[in-house]
C-alpha cells in the first residue's frame, strides 16, 4: 500500500510557502525575499524527488507494471503512457529539468525559472496526487 501522506504535507508546504513568496511585501530586506525564495525552491526539489519516487511506486502496485526503471524521466514517459498524467508529458519533463537546474544553479538564473513555474507545478502536482490516491486534495 502505498503512504501519499508524506506526499500532501510536502506540497502543503510547498503551497504555502509559495503563497507567502507571493505576498511579501515590498518594503522587507532582499535578504528576507531572498530566504523566502530558497526556501520555495528547496521545498519545490523535496516535493519532487518524493513525486516521482512515489509515482514509480505506483506504477509497480497499482497499474502493475513488472520493470519500472529509476529516474524521474522514464516514470513520467510510462506515466504518459498510461494516462495517469494530468497535463502533457512536456509540462512534466519540464518539471524534471527545472529541478536538475535548481540543483547546479549558482547563478540564480535556474531559481528565477523554477519560481515562474511554481504555481503550475503546484497545481499539477496536487492533481496528480488526486489521481494517484483517488481522493480529493481538500
Amino acid at each position: 500500500m502505498i503512504e501519499y501522506d508524506k506526499l500532501k504535507k510536502l506540497l502543503k508546504q510547498l503551497e504555502l510557502q509559495f503563497e507567502n513568496y507571493q505576498t511579501l511585501d515590498d518594503s522587507l530586506p532582499v535578504l528576507i525575499k531572498e530566504a523566502v525564495a530558497e526556501s520555495v525552491i528547496q521545498r519545490f526539489e523535496t516535493c519532487w524527488d518524493c513525486l516521482w519516487k512515489i509515482l514509480k511506486r505506483y506504477l509497480v502496485e497499482e497499474i502493475g507494471l513488472p520493470s519500472v526503471p529509476n529516474g524521474p524521466n522514464p516514470i513520467l514517459r510510462l506515466a504518459n503512457e498510461n494516462d495517469i498524467l494530468p497535463t502533457p508529458i512536456e509540462v512534466w519533463l519540464k518539471y524534471a529539468k527545472t529541478r536538475v537546474g535548481t540543483s547546479h544553479d549558482y547563478s540564480g538564473e535556474k531559481a528565477q525559472e523554477a519560481l515562474l513555474i511554481m504555481g503550475a507545478y503546484i497545481s499539477d502536482s496536487i492533481k496528480l496526487y488526486e489521481i494517484m490516491n483517488i481522493k480529493d486534495w481538500k
